[in-house]
């Protein structure tokens, strides 16, 4: 969809250079899905794509929540969404879990102000700033349908699915190698999917996000394991140091996993 999404605007922008009238639809997008699918990181992609054709001067996100742009009383929402949306002049705004804009239950609530800020945005300001509305889909829809007028100035909706047990051992693997430069025994990737295919059942999983948070409890206890081998050979070697061992797993408690997952009903692997 990202892809489409940026051939749409290419095309669109040499038919401008071409004199030819452009297709003109809305760049304000909605993305929805569950935490750590990679919404903000896709925003930003996105927002570099925009800068490279021109429709964007800077290309840099300003991500913000309801209270970011929601005051606390009368008169105060107007200057803090302004605040924002010049923030993100020349950008994008990305406005995480959007659906908390709106309270309809609460009539003395100020994000209704906020939305109508941003509607007037939407509609009038169109070059140089994109606003993207994120969330979790259900929640989305229903700010949607009770604010109509946002959802018929999003030119694109684009929904983030939950990624698989395969799909997150990849990202794992990507994550250790890539991003924090570890390697890890066979024994070590196994007892990793073990783990994987479980935390993907709670009702708090957070995708990526989730795996980011177990990832560094096992590196606290990799380096527990180096530490208390340096303790009985007085030295460690560069092996020790990169390599995530089967042991590093041990250390692992079920209260643990009441920060990682917000449950300790996880079994525990007990060694291969």
């Amino acid at each position: 969809r990202v892809r489409e999404i940026s051939s749409v605007l290419l095309f669109d922008r040499i038919r401008e250079i071409q004199e030819l009238a452009s297709l003109n639809s809305s760049l304000h997008m909605a993305f929805t899905g569950r935490p750590g699918t990679g919404k903000t990181s896709v925003a930003a992609k996105i927002a570099l794509v925009l800068r490279n054709l021109g429709y964007l001067t800077k290309g840099h996100i300003t991500n913000v929540t309801r209270e970011d742009l929601v005051g606390q009383y009368v008169g105060h929402t107007a200057p803090k969404t302004r605040e924002q949306l010049q923030k993100a002049q020349g950008g994008i705004l990305f406005i995480d879990e959007a659906h908390h804009l709106y309270k309809p239950d609460n009539e003395r609530d100020y994000g209704s102000e906020a939305v109508e800020l941003l509607l007037q945005v939407m509609e009038n300001q169109r070059d140089d700033l994109i606003i993207i509305f994120a969330g979790g889909k259900d929640k989305i829809e229903l700010f949607f349908n009770s604010n109509p007028g946002v959802s018929s100035r999003i030119g694109n909706h684009i929904d983030f699915p939950d990624y698989d047990v395969n799909d997150l051992t990849e990202i794992t693997k990507f994550l250790l190698h890539n991003e924090n430069r570890y390697k890890y025994t066979p024994e070590a990737l196994q007892i990793l999917e073990f783990y994987i295919a479980q935390l993907v059942t709670f009702p708090a999983f957070s995708n990526v996000r989730t795996i980011k948070i177990f990832l560094n409890q096992l590196f606290a206890y990799q380096a527990i394991r180096v530490e208390k081998l340096l303790g009985t050979q007085g030295k460690i070697d560069y092996d020790s140091l990169v390599n995530i061992k089967k042991e590093d797993f041990n250390y692992f408690t079920p209260e643990d996993f009441i920060n990682i997952i917000g449950s300790e009903k996880i079994t525990l692997h007990k060694g291969i």
